[in-house]
């Protein structure tokens, strides 16, 4: 009897640290949130790996799994604040990038755009291996929300937001 109340205890902690993972990413009308398909077998990135996957030089997560990005459109404030946060390039820039990449059959495709939060969640929870980026505020179950240099939106310290904090 003490074993199944040390399992049911083990298990209440287990749910509960999930759900802070995601009512951080929730609580945070500010914050941008990585998000990435539930299987995906990364749980954390650093910023300079982060920047390694949204530029394509990091295209596979396992030898079988390739890497699918989702971005938001171009007009969109989570695009702005990742071409300026992790890209450092504007949009133009962004697009040129993307082009010369193709081009050079350096990737198979330039990352998919998607106009809404909610196209995210849709596309990125349903595609093995996808990434993409949304407000944390607009995260839904569904998505693992990845930790960047050790902390999830909403942790202090978190450095990536949609407005200048």
């Amino acid at each position: 009897m003490a074993r199944f109340h040390s399992l049911l205890g083990l298990t209440a902690l287990i749910a509960l640290g999930l759900a802070a993972d995601h009512v951080s990413a929730q609580s945070s009308p500010g914050d941008l949130a990585i998000v990435a398909h539930p299987d995906t077998p990364v749980t954390e990135l650093t910023t300079a790996e982060l920047r390694q996957v949204l530029k394509g030089e990091r295209q596979y997560w396992t030898p079988n799994l390739p890497v699918v990005l989702f971005v938001r459109a171009p007009t969109s404030a989570e695009r702005s604040a990742v071409l300026d946060g992790i890209f450092q390039m504007s949009e133009p820039q962004f697009k040129q990038y993307w082009i010369a990449k193709t081009f050079r059959a350096e990737s198979a495709s330039a990352p998919k755009n998607l106009r809404s939060n909610e196209l995210a969640q849709q596309f990125v929870s349903s595609t093995a291996g996808a990434i993409g980026f949304m407000a944390a505020n607009d995260v839904k179950p569904g998505l693992k929300v990845l930790k960047i240099d050790g902390r999830l939106p909403g942790e202090a310290g978190y450095k990536l937001h949609l407005t200048a904090k």
